[in-house]
């Protein structure tokens, strides 16, 4: 009877993790493309602290330095571009491996690493070799926008880490800061994302910095490439940050109004000719769709929360070839 008993309980819990996972899928237009069955409570069982465990950490960091809220969300994105969410841009590079880290994206660029192992090893003492590396860079990412003042998701879980990386990937996939719309909407495509999704995750960009380097073009914009998009006081400031030898590394805040929230008022800037990245302002002066989503999303906050919650579901689901061959690594830096 007891063999039964445990037999039946099985079965409902194997039943109950299709259910969650169908409904997310058909929550969100039934066209996620998971690449392996992605699921609301993988850990529930196995290791039921993983979320507590990993907010912590995450909020810890952020107390301490706000920015770390874009760079742990810059983190995912930069890891789901190339071949899906994968925690492949974490590995480190070693004498017979090329990792990803060192592409012209990420160089110097991306910042978070440190809170990932810090997560990563508190797992592995309360629940080793359960919680992969790509959870955690998606779970860290949703903390991330709550803890600015964002909105909240159900992430999905279940992922595996990839044991491979492509540097050169990571060079084509990953969306530039000098990119046109027409640039933007290809590199989402794909990967299997929209032009809506576009609008809404560029919306990330309401909090973080950027180096001068990165918009040293918008210190020339002018009213012939950005039509009446475009706020010469604003440009005239950037000028002043990034002028001189040696300037190039300052960093400016991607939204000024509301540098650490979580809002829409990067869309709103955008239509005040405040758009710090190129690829930024040109959602408003290079597209009418893309303008009017912009326009949509100035005018309904809520709106924009939640065509950001769907797309970064979206964009988490992406599959991989680590989820049908990976693994969950001991330590994120390496695999096992």
């Amino acid at each position: 009877m007891a063999m039964q008993l445990i037999a039946l309980l099985s079965v409902l819990i194997l039943n109950l993790t299709s259910v969650f996972a169908a409904t997310a899928n058909e929550a969100y237009g039934g066209d996620i493309n998971t690449g392996c069955p992605l699921g609301s409570d993988i850990y529930q069982y196995s290791c039921p602290q993983a979320e507590a465990i990993i907010f912590s950490w995450v909020e810890q960091a952020v107390s301490s330095d706000p920015r770390m809220a874009a760079s742990l969300l810059r983190l995912h994105f930069h890891d789901c571009f190339v071949n899906g969410c994968d925690a492949s841009v974490l590995l480190d590079d070693t004498q017979d491996f090329v990792g990803e880290k060192t592409a012209a994206p990420n160089l110097n660029s991306l910042r978070g690493f440190d809170v990932i192992n810090e997560i990563k090893s508190e797992l592995e003492l309360v629940c080793p070799q359960t919680v992969s590396c790509a959870d955690i860079l998606a779970t860290a990412a949703r903390d991330s926008v709550v803890l600015s003042g964002g909105p909240t998701w159900e992430v999905q879980m279940g992922r595996k880490d990839s044991i491979t990386a492509s540097k050169v990937g990571a060079n084509n996939n990953i969306p530039g800061p000098n990119s046109t719309v027409d640039v933007l909407v290809s590199k989402f495509e794909n990967v299997g994302l929209t032009l809506q999704d576009m609008v809404a995750l560029s919306g990330a960009h309401t909090i973080g910095k950027a180096r001068c380097s990165t918009f040293s073009s918008r210190l020339q914009s002018n009213s012939i490439s950005d039509g009446p998009f475009v706020d010469v006081e604003f440009v005239a400031s950037l000028q002043q940050l990034c002028s001189g030898q040696g300037n190039s590394n300052r960093i400016a805040h991607l939204d000024l109004t509301t540098p650490a929230t979580f809002d829409n008022q990067y869309y709103v800037n955008l239509l005040s000719g405040e758009g710090l990245l190129p690829s930024d302002q040109t959602l408003v002066s290079g597209n009418d769709q893309t303008r009017q989503i912009v326009e949509t999303y100035v005018e309904n906050p809520y709106a924009f929360f939640e065509d950001f919650k769907i797309s970064m579901i979206r964009m988490g689901s992406l599959g991989s070839d680590a989820q049908s061959n990976g693994q969950i690594r001991r330590d994120c830096r390496t695999i096992n």
